[in-house]
């Protein structure tokens, strides 16, 4: 037993050390990649400074980092086992009577603790990084006006007016809120308008029954206008010019990657209350609680293209097949949680399948690795 908690640390520590080595490189890369596009966007902005523009590309860091997690789970093992095939130090351990499930128990158990400490630890921390993110990146590259969030008391939005779209007045901005949001027709249902200038002082308040998103206005009906001496005037429609769109309401506030794992489920209750779509929340959720299943499945899948022994040829080949495998994964993974997101399957079939698929796929290989 002590010989065999003695492998399994060695084992396990080989692999942590590779797995680390890698993500850091792939990191390093992303990072350098990143970077270069932000200075490219940020050319067009004469004040920005570069120390600003670094800030920047390490606060998209680990967001990105968490799409490289399985890359590097995979080579991460794929290289492990290369290496101890290389040295020999598999067929020593095995000519000592440790079976291939063993061998595997100690990257195993390491993949899925990895998988577990980034979904409880870097996703929120990553979640947190890339809100900040695409707030400076609304702030000093896209210049946007509208602010967007959503609570169990409705809709808050926040969005800048021009001066010659409000006869008398300087540029202005005002606060919206509505209590429910019928989305198939994007209909604001208990809609509140508050209207503000530049020096914060209050202009006037709007009451409507229901409001909708219309190109390049929102359309209020049954409003009713209040001025701060108490003058009323009631309108069956009225017009509030807006430069948003339907999708920008949605990507401002239904990002899932700015949303920590705790967070999700609160949020997802929210989102419901409130009227609108939550399949790819809910999709990205499933897919963060499937992460570790994921992760043990690589190994599996790499343990099937590394573990042949050395007097076997064809071991480079497997080992491209082992990297395309990795690809095709990634590629399914997306393509099914799309389906997801857009309703096409159900949500947990699209967040489940491909860990479940893999880690079969990978099971059953090495059974008959084993076997064979």
């Amino acid at each position: 037993m002590k010989m065999a908690a003695t492998l399994s640390r060695y084992i396990a520590g080989l692999y942590f050390k590779y797995f680390i080595f890698l993500l850091l490189g792939l990191l390093a890369v992303i990072y350098l990649f990143d970077t270069v596009e932000l200075i490219r966007r940020a050319s067009k902005f004469d004040a920005l400074p570069i120390s600003l523009v670094l800030q920047m590309g390490l606060l998209k860091l680990p967001e990105v980092g968490q799409i490289l997690f399985p890359f590097a789970i995979l080579f991460g093992g794929m290289f492990t086992f290369w290496q101890l095939n290389r040295r020999h130090e598999l067929v020593v351990f095995r000519s000592a009577g440790v079976s291939v499930w063993q061998l595997l128990a100690p990257v195993m158990l390491c993949a899925v603790l990895i998988g577990v400490f980034q979904v409880t630890v870097i996703n929120p921390v990553g979640a947190l990084l890339i809100g900040k993110f695409e707030h400076m990146e609304r702030s000093y590259l896209s210049g946007e006006q509208s602010e967007i969030a959503v609570f169990q008391e409705g809709l808050w939005l926040r969005q800048s007016v021009r001066a010659e779209d409000y006869a008398g007045q300087d540029d202005y901005y005002v606060i919206l809120h509505a209590a429910k949001i019928r989305q198939e027709d994007w209909a604001l249902q208990r809609v509140n308008v508050m209207y503000f200038d530049r020096q914060d002082n209050f202009l006037q308040r709007l009451d409507a029954k229901e409001a909708r998103l219309e190109p390049q206005q929102w359309v209020f009906t049954d409003a009713v206008l209040h001025n701060p001496q108490g003058a009323k005037q009631e309108h069956a429609l009225y017009a509030l010019p807006t430069t948003l769109t339907m999708r920008d309401i949605e990507d401002s506030f239904a990002s899932p990657e700015t949303m920590s794992f705790w967070q999700l489920p609160a949020y997802i209750k929210t989102l419901e209350g409130t009227g609108f779509e939550t399949s790819s929340l809910r999709v990205h959720y499933h897919n963060l609680l499937a992460q570790p299943l994921l992760f043990a499945a690589m190994i599996l899948l790499a343990a099937t293209v590394s573990m042949r022994p050395p007097r076997l040829r064809g071991g480079l080949i497997l080992i491209s097949v082992g990297v395309f495998t990795g690809f095709v994964v990634f590629f399914l993974s997306s393509f099914l949680q799309a389906l997801g997101a857009s309703q096409q399957i159900p949500v947990i079939l699209a967040a489940w399948s491909p860990a479940l698929i893999c880690f079969m796929l990978g099971l059953s290989m090495v059974i008959n690795l084993e076997d064979g």
